[in-house]
C-alpha cells in the first residue's frame, strides 16, 4: 500500500474564512448507521489500519474522546479492509464512531481535504471546517488546535 504521510502541521482557517463541512452520516464500523450532530465542535481523523502512524496516533485520541467530552469524535476509515480495521478498532479500544465509506471524503473537495493518511479535522460548533492536521497528530500540537477551536466558537 502506499501512501502519503503528512508531517503532522496543522492548518488553522480564521471564522471568517471557514467552509462548510460535509455531512457525516452512514454506516459505521461498529455502531450501525448514525449521523454525527453538526452543531458540536468535532474531530474527525482518517485512518487505516496498516498505517503505521494511525496505529501510533490512536491511543492519543481515545484518550482525548475522553478528555474533552463536550467534543465528539469519529473516524473515517480509508483503503481498508473492515476485518483489519475492527481488530485495530479493538486492539486499541476505540470507543468512538468509525465511518466505512470514504466517500464521505469527496464533500472535501474545494477546501482543506484530507490529503495524507492519517488526517485530523476539526470541525467549528457551526460545522465549518476549522483545522486540518495533515499526518500523525501531538498531544501538544492537538490540544493547541482543539483549545483554540473550542474558545473562539
Amino acid at each position: 500500500n502506499s501512501y502519503v504521510s503528512g508531517s503532522g502541521a496543522a492548518v488553522y482557517i480564521k471564522q471568517s474564512d471557514r467552509r462548510d463541512a460535509p455531512n457525516f452520516s452512514g454506516k459505521t464500523l461498529t455502531t450501525g448507521d448514525i449521523t454525527l450532530n453538526s452543531n458540536q465542535v468535532t474531530v474527525i481523523n482518517v485512518w487505516a489500519s496498516w498505517c503505521a502512524p494511525c496505529r501510533a496516533e490512536a491511543p492519543l485520541l481515545q484518550e482525548f474522546s475522553i478528555q474533552y467530552p463536550q467534543v465528539q469524535f469519529a473516524g473515517v476509515l480509508t483503503r481498508d479492509n473492515i476485518s483489519s480495521a475492527k481488530a485495530f478498532y479493538e486492539n486499541f479500544n476505540l470507543t468512538y464512531p468509525t465511518f466505512i465509506d470514504d466517500s464521505l471524503l469527496l464533500g472535501f473537495g474545494g477546501s482543506l481535504i484530507p490529503n495524507a493518511i492519517p488526517t485530523s479535522l476539526i470541525l467549528d460548533k457551526e460545522g465549518k471546517i476549522a483545522v486540518r492536521i495533515s499526518g500523525e497528530v501531538t498531544v501538544a500540537g492537538l490540544k493547541k488546535m482543539l483549545d483554540k477551536v473550542l474558545s473562539n466558537d
